[in-house]
């Protein structure tokens, strides 16, 4: 067995940190996500915005996964922005569902919360006042790199760069291919860890058509 193989099997934590119950939650699971965030801001977390967007290939029906940043809640929806022509954009745009699913772990925290919804674009004007905030050399990244495609070495991206930087000077426009995401969720999961693995695990699901949400504790 090697020496990694030998680490992992050898690791053992036990969570004594904090609990959750189904009465220390907030009724609406939104609410109980941003206490959560400002908890993991609070406790100087390293990126307590980073979540885990996950999407499938249609035809090839081949999950993947990355890290995003969440840019904003509005309305009970989770926000965030992306090149359209990426891989997580084309099979956003291709699948034949709309459904998607969303992590945030906090290993400082002993917590994770699963999110599953379904998601849609954010209107031209959304995205264009987001982009607008951007600072220029994120405007000017979000041309340069064609994100996802095939290059032969980094100093494309540098000429490229310069390039925009020479045709735009201090005003960036968005590109077309990028913009804005909303995840209109339907069903979360908040997971604290606890002694002996018998973890807290508290459900939450929308119950139609009055939208409000059913709490449940389920096994670890």
């Amino acid at each position: 067995m090697g020496i990694v193989s030998n680490y992992v099997n050898e690791v053992r934590h036990e969570f004594l940190s904090q609990e959750l119950s189904k009465k220390s939650v907030d009724p609406n699971p939104v609410k109980q996500l941003e206490k959560w965030i400002e908890e993991a801001v609070d406790s100087q977390v390293l990126e307590p915005n980073a979540m885990i967007v996950s999407t499938v290939d249609d035809k090839l029906q081949i999950p993947s996964s990355r890290v995003v940043y969440l840019r904003g809640i509005e309305n009970n929806n989770l926000r965030f922005y992306t090149n359209y022509h990426s891989r997580k954009g084309a099979e956003i745009e291709e699948a034949t569902s709309s459904n998607i699913s969303v992590l945030f772990f906090y290993a400082e925290l002993e917590r994770q919360v699963r999110v599953e919804g379904t998601i849609s674009r954010l209107s031209e004007e959304e995205s264009d006042a987001y982009f607008n905030s951007r600072p220029i050399e994120s405007k000017l990244g979000a041309w340069a790199s064609e994100q996802s495609q095939e290059i032969e070495s980094r100093q494309v991206l540098i000429d490229r760069l310069e390039m925009y930087k020479q045709k735009f000077g201090d005003e960036v426009p968005r590109p077309p291919h990028w913009g804005g995401y909303e995840i209109k969720p339907g069903n979360f999961e908040f997971w604290q860890g606890r002694p002996a693995r018998l973890h807290d695990r508290i459900v939450y699901t929308k119950v139609e058509p009055d939208n409000s949400w059913e709490i449940k504790r389920i096994a670890p």
